[in-house]
C-alpha cells in the first residue's frame, strides 16, 4: 500500500508569480501565507539574490483539498502540445444545452483573465460537451 497522501502539480513556466496568479482566479486558489518578516510576496522575492528571485511560486487549494500547484521558471519556452493538462471541472453533473451554457460563461469568465479559447467540442451522444483552452503561457486545459 502506498503511504503517499499528497501530490503537487508542477508546472514549468516563463512568469511563476503571473500564471500562479492566473491559476487562483480560475480555481478559487490561494497564495500561500508570505515568511515571517516580509509584508508581500513581493517584498521577500526581492531580498533574494538575483539570480533567485521569482524562480518558483506557489497556490494551494484553501479547503486543503485539491493538489498544491507550483510553478517554476525555466529557461526555454513551451514549443509542443502539453503532454498532462488539467480538467477544470465545471460542470459536473450538468448535460446537454445547460452543461455547455455553464461551460461558455466559464469560458468567458477565464478568456477575461487572459485565457485563450482554442475550441469548443459539443456532446456528440457518447461525451458531453467540453471546451479546449489554454493558460496565459499558452498550456492547454479543458472546462469539463
Amino acid at each position: 500500500m502506498s503511504t503517499i497522501k499528497q501530490f503537487q502539480v508542477t508546472f514549468d513556466c516563463e512568469e511563476p508569480a503571473r500564471l500562479a496568479a492566473f491559476w487562483c482566479e480560475v480555481l478559487g486558489y490561494v497564495v500561500p501565507t508570505v515568511p515571517e518578516g516580509f509584508a508581500t510576496w513581493e517584498e521577500y522575492h526581492r531580498s533574494l539574490p538575483p539570480e533567485e528571485q521569482v524562480i518558483y511560486f506557489a497556490c494551494a487549494d484553501p479547503s486543503g483539498v485539491g493538489p498544491r500547484l507550483l510553478f517554476q521558471r525555466v529557461p526555454e519556452g513551451k514549443v509542443v502540445k502539453n503532454r498532462l493538462h488539467l480538467d477544470v471541472r465545471a460542470g459536473i453533473g450538468l448535460v446537454g444545452e445547460e452543461r455547455l451554457a455553464t461551460l461558455e460563461a466559464e469560458c468567458a469568465r477565464l478568456v477575461v483573465l487572459g485565457a485563450v479559447h482554442v475550441r469548443t467540442m459539443r456532446a456528440d451522444g457518447e461525451n458531453e460537451s467540453c471546451i479546449v483552452m489554454q493558460d496565459l503561457e499558452g498550456n492547454e486545459f479543458c472546462l469539463d
